[in-house]
């Protein structure tokens, strides 16, 4: 049983997806510096491709993305985006191998099959590909047999759907209806074109969301089921996402009630068997991502939790995020100022972080604490950051032994709280994040 410490989560923090995190990201990174980094590449590298299209834009959504009404919008996207893949591809050197590919957004198949096929076909001609695992995001409301027919074609095997809730009501509350028999279709469709690795996103904290209806969802996810699921609680921004507007703020459930939603998740679905995954992802114990928990294998970049373990990630496509272990690189957000820079036969990164010795050394540990709850400490930098941590140190929720912090069991709720005391830049960064639980 998880123990509630108000005081503990009062502190927004980040989700830790890269370290040092988008808040610390600046002017001072550009082009220059990504092919830099891109020709000092060996070994294991992934792939992430971008899609910033939705046929229909969620209220709470807050990714980089825009409708796909308008045809010329997405063929001049495209366009660049390939020209993206050639001039990256050119620039790392033989010895650079693709093991893992993601293509997220957005909605990847926003776009039509045939031209995710060429975008396919693009990144074959431009890079190494050892034999990869691919995996894409799903909205479901645009799900066809075509989609299903590509996706076989080019071997993809994860898939993540975003389903958020089975609750008509809530549906309508967040903006993001689709009928249950929508999502079962959809399963079905993915499993038949060899999808083995299935992901559903879930969300607590959601206006008018009561534990009785987190638990149908949750029941309903297994019940279709789902290799993996993502619990993660609602962040209301409206500030930084004006789209989060339209959602009632005076019926979002308190901070009680989400800390008590996200306890009733993990048990419910630790009891249904599920491997929990960090502090909100889980797994059947079959799956890639549950292997690597226990096995201690588990990472986590800008996709989450991931059993990838290559030290590289090239992000390709509008805002896209690139991690080398020197460097963090992110492409121009605007597609029109893309295009143009591509169009100039430009790299895009815009803005970025250099990450230094330190950096990487704290990184290491807030990654460690993550994903395996646990990570090596020096005893001195434990004692400069020991009144950071001893709030958790006295409710017991961590313990320090043979050079090690862990954190205890009952303690998962805080992961990321803890992780935080790690992180300098957040005693001077006044940048709005969500809520740890």
């Amino acid at each position: 049983m998880w123990p509630y410490y108000p005081d503990l989560l009062a502190t927004p923090v980040p989700r830790y997806t890269s370290y040092p995190t988008a808040a610390e990201f600046g002017g001072g990174v550009d082009g220059g510096d990504m092919a830099s980094a891109l020709e000092r590449v060996s070994g294991d590298v992934s792939l992430y491709v971008h899609i910033p299209f939705c046929e229909q834009i969620c209220w709470y959504c807050g990714c980089n993305t825009t409708k796909s009404n308008r045809l010329d919008r997405l063929t001049s996207y495209l366009d660049a985006l390939h020209r993206e893949i050639a001039l990256v591809g050119a620039r790392l050197p033989s010895g650079a191998r693709v093991r893992h590919m993601a293509f997220g957004g957005g909605s990847p198949n926003a776009i039509s099959p045939t031209d995710f096929v060429r975008l396919m076909l693009s990144l074959t001609q431009a890079f190494a590909l050892d034999r990869p695992t691919i995996s894409i995001e799903i909205d479901p409301r645009s799900m066809s047999a075509g989609w299903a027919q590509a996706l076989s074609g080019v071997g993809v095997q994860r898939a993540s759907l975003g389903v958020q809730t089975f609750d008509p009501r809530l549906q309508q509350a967040i903006g993001r209806e689709q009928p249950d028999h929508l999502i079962a279709d959809c399963t079905a469709l993915l499993r038949e074109a060899g999808v083995t690795s299935l992901n559903f996103d879930l969300m607590y904290g959601l206006p008018g969301q009561t534990l009785t209806t987190l638990e149908e969802t949750l029941d309903r996810a297994g019940e279709l089921g789902a290799d993996r699921i993502a619990l993660f609680g609602y962040a209301h921004v409206p500030q930084m996402m004006p789209r989060q507007k339209r959602i009632d703020a005076s019926a979002l459930p308190n901070q009680a009630t989400r800390f008590a939603m996200a306890r009733r998740g993990h048990e419910r679905l630790v009891d249904g068997g599920y491997v929990p995954v960090g502090f909100d992802h889980f797994a059947l114990p079959g799956d890639p991502l549950a292997q690597a928990v226990l096995s201690g294998k588990l990472h986590r970049n800008f996709q989450g939790f991931t059993d990838d373990a290559a030290p590289v990630l090239i992000g390709l496509g509008a805002s896209a995020i690139s991690c080398f272990p020197h460097l963090i690189a992110q492409n121009e957000k605007n597609t029109g100022r893309y295009r143009m820079m591509l169009s100039q036969d430009r790299l895009t990164a815009v803005h970025g972080v250099r990450r230094s010795a330190e950096d990487r050394l704290r990184g290491a540990i807030i990654e460690g604490l993550l994903c395996q709850g646990k990570a090596p400490v020096a005893v001195a930098l434990l004692n400069d950051l020991r009144e950071r941590l001893q709030p958790f140190a006295d409710r017991g929720l961590i313990g320090f032994a043979d050079g090690v912090l862990s954190i205890q069991p009952f303690g998962l709720p805080y992961a990321r709280a803890i992780a935080a005391c790690f992180d300098p830049y957040r005693t001077v960064s006044q940048r709005k994040f969500s809520s740890a639980v």
